[in-house]
């Protein structure tokens, strides 16, 4: 039980990756407040915070399902107040709340690019910011969904990428400030299986590896003690391999089929990963 009774608040916690976060970390003896806007059932997309909830419950740990929009100052309070009011604490933020949307910069329109720098830069930097007085208190992590930095990657997508970017960022600016919080950013070196990837038509399921992958790497930095944790902006590959981890077949989507780097070709057109 490597987070046993620790209070993980994730973001984007309705379906994908944010949900498979809450209960890798519930199974590891996590409790955790579930940050989304899904409190219903969408009509073209699955999950919503109370079926994670109840999820979260049948492992054992409590779950609170929160809802907000994390573009809004006052919503962001919020969820940090109802956290604390249940819970007693905050040990860990997951920054997993995303939007995308690719286009040249000619062609974005103004309300997507305000989208997602709301959604992904600003929505990380409120719930850190809100966050942040009580994950001092006892040592805490802060885990950014975003990619290391690469400045080739822009054409065709560069307002995801900066917004993606300055969240790296964020976290580098959080672990240097905060003596007794760790800031981390984490991403996946293949697309993972998720409605973003089916939505955006991102590769096909031989591509694609299931969230699990990610999930397990948060709960490993999360274990961490975050007094001694540096930064590092880490692949999910990178995490799982320092703990022991040399065999990621299990994380396929087509058991017969290794996923080639799609995610870091998308993120640094120069990356080439070495393989065994």
């Amino acid at each position: 039980m490597k987070l046993k009774d620790k209070v993980v608040l994730i973001t984007g916690a309705s379906r994908g990756v944010g949900a498979a976060c809450a209960l890798a970390c519930a199974r590891e003896g996590a409790h955790v407040s579930l940050a989304a806007k899904s409190m219903e059932p969408h009509p073209k997309l699955p999950g919503t915070l109370p079926e994670v909830a109840a999820a979260v419950k049948a492992i054992g740990p409590d779950a609170l399902p929160v809802a907000v929009d994390i573009r809004f100052p006052e919503q962001v309070e919020a969820m940090i107040e109802q956290t604390i009011a249940h819970f007693g604490r905050i040990d860990a933020l997951v920054n997993n709340a995303g939007a995308i949307y690719w286009s040249p910069v000619a062609d974005h329109s103004i309300k997507r690019f305000d989208l997602v720098m709301g959604v992904n830069v600003r929505g990380a930097f409120l719930a850190s910011h809100y966050a942040m007085p009580h994950l001092r208190k006892n040592g805490g992590h802060v885990i950014n969904m975003s990619p290391p930095i690469c400045v080739d990657a822009g054409a065709g997508k560069a307002p995801y990428l900066v917004s993606k970017f300055g969240m790296t960022l964020l976290a580098r600016a959080i672990d240097g400030e905060e003596p007794n919080v760790a800031g981390h950013a984490l991403w996946p070196v293949t697309a993972l299986k998720t409605a973003a990837t089916e939505v955006f038509g991102l590769g096909f399921p031989a591509q694609w590896r299931t969230v699990d992958i990610l999930a397990d790497a948060t709960v490993e930095l999360l274990s961490r003690d975050p007094a001694t944790s540096t930064f590092r902006a880490w692949l999910d590959e990178e995490v799982l391999a320092e703990a022991g981890v040399v065999d990621f077949s299990n994380y396929r989507c087509v058991a017969d089929s290794e996923p080639e780097p799609l995610s870091m070709q998308l993120i640094d057109p120069n990356w080439e990963r070495a393989r065994a």
